[in-house]
């Protein structure tokens, strides 16, 4: 699985990008998309919206289950990914990029910090991945 350097995460499998303009774009990683398979259906934020770190602002949908999309920041939806609306598989094509939810102006910069650098989002994903294949064993 790819997860970009240039990204900050959260456990909740939701990333977050800081643009150059201050502004921060977010979307969900490559592991929710390869967990769920095809996307089916996509509820997005609305513009204008006020939304808190952690808070549930969407959730994507497939034949195997719904998943919530939190937002990894707080602050004000500036944009939404319309895209996603007429084609969600979009985001098990790209999800760091054209695949991407939100974007956001940032309330507070520190939470940045609270955020996972690549390196840890990926040994988190490892553990993750080790506890299934542990139940897995176990239920055999």
């Amino acid at each position: 699985m790819e997860f970009p350097e240039d990204l900050l995460y959260t456990r909740e499998h939701t990333w977050a990008r800081q643009e150059e303009d201050g502004l921060v774009v977010i979307g969900v990683t490559e592991f929710v998309q390869r967990e769920l398979g095809e996307i089916s259906y996509v509820e997005l934020p609305r513009e204008g919206e006020k939304v808190s770190q952690m808070e549930v602002i969407g959730s994507v949908e497939s034949l195997r289950g719904v998943t919530e999309i939190y937002s990894p920041l707080s602050g004000t939806v500036m944009e939404v990914n319309e895209l996603l609306l007429d084609d969600p598989t979009v985001i098990n094509d790209d999800p760091y990029g054209e695949g991407w939810i939100a974007v956001v102006e940032l309330e507070d910069p520190s939470e940045l910090d609270r955020l996972m650098d690549a390196w840890d989002y990926q040994a988190l994903i490892e553990r993750e991945l080790e506890g299934f294949s542990l139940e897995d064993d176990e239920e055999e």
